[in-house]
């Protein structure tokens, strides 16, 4: 039997980066992802936890998915209201100089956001979040070679979604 842990809640900080860049491609919005990182350190920080191994980051990243996948469920069983002109988003005024760069960004993350899971998984993990191909192969359970063709399969949608001129469908 494996021996567990105590997750170390003064070393989550350390991982904050890596969670927003992966909420945001989960997601598609910076807001969004901001809400889904909190609410992750939330719940993870909400009683302490035992790992079995050393790996806080893919963890995290499992809880990240897991509370998306429970707020996408949720989201799905309410009704859907209009957009009102408080809806709307303003400009970054940080990056007011360079308005093209928040525009491909945001299309970027919109056309990552509407890949399928498996594609969007392997995205995240090894081209936002910085893992090796080995290690996101542990974390989602699948081969290594099976993650070199998803990632591959992956960047080419994102890149014919970011060419076609609708730009969020993904063909």
């Amino acid at each position: 039997m494996s021996e567990q842990r105590l997750l170390d809640p003064a070393s989550l900080g350390d991982h904050v980066d890596r969670l927003y860049r992966a909420a945001w491609a989960l997601c598609g919005r910076r807001e969004d992802a901001e809400d889904l990182v909190q609410e992750t350190y939330a719940k993870v920080l909400a009683r302490p936890r035992f790992l079995r191994n050393d790996d806080d980051l893919g963890y995290l990243l499992r809880v990240l998915r897991n509370v998306f996948v429970s707020q996408y469920r949720t989201a799905q069983r309410r009704p859907v209201a209009a957009a009102t002109p408080e809806d709307l988003e303003l400009p970054d005024r940080r990056t007011g100089s360079q308005p093209h760069e928040v525009v491909e960004a945001r299309e970027v993350f919109a056309a990552i956001s509407a890949l399928p899971d498996d594609f969007r998984d392997v995205l995240v993990a090894v081209d936002l979040v910085g893992l090796s191909y080995r290690e996101a192969a542990k974390l989602l359970g699948a081969k290594e070679a099976t993650i070199t063709s998803r990632l591959h399969r992956a960047r080419a949608k994102v890149a014919a979604g970011m060419e076609s001129p609708s730009s969020g469908v993904l063909a």
